[in-house]
């Protein structure tokens, strides 16, 4: 079996791409195998794949023969996987040399189910280090504690599948897998999936991986019906969430996380195409609706007074049929 399976999504990222792929080659070892998954590309991102698969050490081409989205992209890259361990990059970032091999020995000595690392994020020239929220370092625990509490940010508000590795035990109990087809916002059910369903993990520092911000073709920065995935991935959030064991405990977190990123989304209404403000307006009273209520009316007693107000005139609109993707 091979050391490490890295599972690399691309769609027309042709600009991009070369560093990706540079940073790829400065992490390679015999040991390693690199998936690089083509999204039914339409530049020039193909010709690129095809020039690594030849002189890649360790790459694997894996083509669509139709857009499928990130999800689908990185199953198709996971249920080819070989590796005893598994990780992520995305087409449009890259790693510093040696970040895998580094981050492999801190998995190894830690022998736990997951780590998770810092990262550095680049936004045109600015760069700046996200560390993970969550305080111990190069500790193992339980990663339900990374799940609280609700009134601050944790593990689970990390959501970045590439910021970290993963045992090939997991995948084999399918808690590595992506919800097929979410366009936007396909990591929130997954980490809390991980968090909830694996036995250890540790965050281990290590801000290897270099993830680029404000990049025209990605979905953070295109305001179009994509971005209303994060209504379906949120959902699933809640219904996982309220069939565990944990419940009572966990939904006040699902719900507070949820409201925020809606009152995210209608704060920055102005900039997404008037039928999707629309829909995105009626979806939202409509998410609101299924929430649980009384764990919705905690969770807006405890948001500060701005976001609270924009949620509390949202949950007062007529909810209108058809409110749904």
């Amino acid at each position: 079996m091979l050391k490490l399976s890295v599972v690399v999504p691309f769609y027309n990222v042709q600009t991009y791409a070369p560093d990706a792929l540079k940073s790829l080659e400065l992490n390679a070892r015999d040991d390693f195998e690199f998936l690089l998954v083509d999204d039914r590309s339409t530049d020039g991102t193909p010709e690129l794949l095809e020039r690594a698969a030849r002189e890649l050490p360790g790459a694997v081409l894996l083509r669509h023969e139709r857009n499928g989205g990130l999800a689908t992209a990185r199953n198709t890259g996971l249920d080819a996987a070989r590796g005893e361990y598994v990780t992520f990059l995305d087409g449009d970032d890259w790693l510093a040399p040696g970040h895998l091999a580094r981050t492999l020995a801190a998995i190894e000595a830690l022998s736990c189910d997951f780590v998770r690392n810092d990262h550095v994020q680049v936004t045109g020239r600015t760069r700046s280090v996200q560390r993970v929220p969550y305080g111990p370092q190069l500790v193992v625990g339980d990663p339900r504690a990374g799940i609280l509490p609700a009134s601050r940010a944790t593990s689970v508000d990390y959501p970045y599948a590439w910021a970290g590795m993963y045992h090939r035990r997991l995948l084999d109990r399918g808690l590595l897998h992506f919800t097929d087809g979410l366009r936007t916002a396909e990591d929130r059910p997954w980490i809390w999936r991980l968090h909830r369903g694996a036995e250890s993990f540790a965050a281990v520092g290590l801000p290897g991986i270099f993830y680029r911000r404000g990049v025209a073709t990605s979905l953070t920065q295109i305001k179009d019906e994509r971005q209303l995935d994060f209504i379906k991935a949120f959902d699933q959030v809640l219904a996982d969430t309220a069939e565990d064991r944990e419940s009572d405990l966990l939904l006040p977190k699902a719900v507070r996380t949820y409201c925020a990123i809606i009152a995210h989304h209608i704060g920055t209404i102005e900039r997404y195409e008037p039928a999707v403000a629309r829909k995105l307006r009626s979806m939202s009273t409509a998410a609101l609706g299924r929430m649980p209520q009384d764990v919705l009316d905690q969770a807006l007693n405890a948001m500060d007074a701005d976001r609270a107000g924009v949620l509390r005139r949202l949950r007062r609109r007529p909810a209108r049929a058809g409110a749904t993707l």
